[in-house]
């Protein structure tokens, strides 16, 4: 699936009829893996996203240090939801899977494992709303992965060398254009929508506390499918950015080049540098 443009990504899905059939025709051609392979390959992917959801939000995914743990559940059950009950539940879902990643569950790394929450998140959630078959599922996973080769070939998708915003602005970025198609959208508004979402987190540093993938990472999750939800709603509206998502990628790799070494993934700096970070960093050592 490794396009190294989504401008050859999109041009290819005019006659594949898709994004994800793009993405499909060029692993087959890559690997030789039938379309069915690919696609069982992907559903298996589907099923770990499912558990590791579920296990979160159980309550009972708990991280060594103590910083993390049990958030899912209680915005799960929140009798009350300012935002809706679909932001709350892609909310609860990307914080389930990221206090599981914490917790050293079992997870997908969609693309990395501190973002892994944002891509079951917001999917599971479009789909248990819209009633969408997993058929259409593991199509928009695919779509999800072509975007997440077009970061790594254009940017990064290691908060290390380019901060948060290639953890979690890339999977926002996967999260919206796989959304958006599955929602009906065309190859160009699915673009869009991984522009919108990508652009929203351009910057975001890397200052896990204590180096720990625990504060503020898994709260990032929910972040990032509240910025994926709003970019596919911007797109299905028909809001175009005007900037080609290539070049929004590439922006994001300059950035990230910018970020002192301090917020890029070393824990000096950021939230990692305050006060309370240091001493939550001290605590959890103990």
């Amino acid at each position: 699936m490794a396009y190294a443009s989504f401008d050859e990504l999109l041009r290819a899905s005019v006659s594949a009829g898709s994004l994800s059939h793009a993405a499909i025709a060029r692993e087959y051609q890559e690997t030789d893996a039938s379309p069915d392979s690919i696609r069982a390959t992907m559903a298996d992917q589907l099923e770990v996203m499912r558990e590791s959801v579920a296990q979160g939000l159980a309550g009972n995914a708990r991280s060594r240090s103590g910083l993390v743990g049990g958030d899912a559940k209680r915005v799960a059950e929140s009798p009350s939801h300012a935002s809706g009950t679909v932001l709350a539940h892609a909310i609860a879902r990307a914080l389930a899977v990221g206090e599981v990643n914490a917790a050293m569950g079992r997870i997908v790394a969609a693309p990395t494992g501190g973002a892994s929450g944002v891509l079951p998140g917001v999917l599971l959630t479009i789909a248990e709303e819209h009633q969408i078959a997993d058929h259409d599922l593991v199509d928009a996973l695919i779509t999800a992965s072509a975007v997440g080769a077009v970061l790594a070939a254009r940017a990064t998708l290691s908060g290390a060398a380019g901060g948060c915003q290639a953890e979690i602005g890339s999977a926002a970025a996967m999260a919206a254009a796989a959304g958006a198609e599955m929602l009906g959208a065309t190859p160009e508004q699915a673009g869009h929508a991984a522009s919108l979402a990508l652009q929203g987190l351009l910057g975001l540093v890397c200052d896990p506390i204590g180096g720990l993938v625990e504060v503020p990472c898994v709260a990032r999750n929910a972040t990032g499918a509240a910025v994926a939800l709003a970019a596919i709603e911007l797109a299905l509206a028909g809001v175009e950015f005007p900037v080609p998502f290539d070049e929004v990628a590439t922006a994001a790799a300059h950035i990230g080049r910018s970020l002192p070494p301090s917020l890029r993934e070393t824990a000096l700096g950021g939230l990692a540098a305050t006060p309370t970070g240091r001493a939550l960093a001290k605590e959890a050592a103990l």
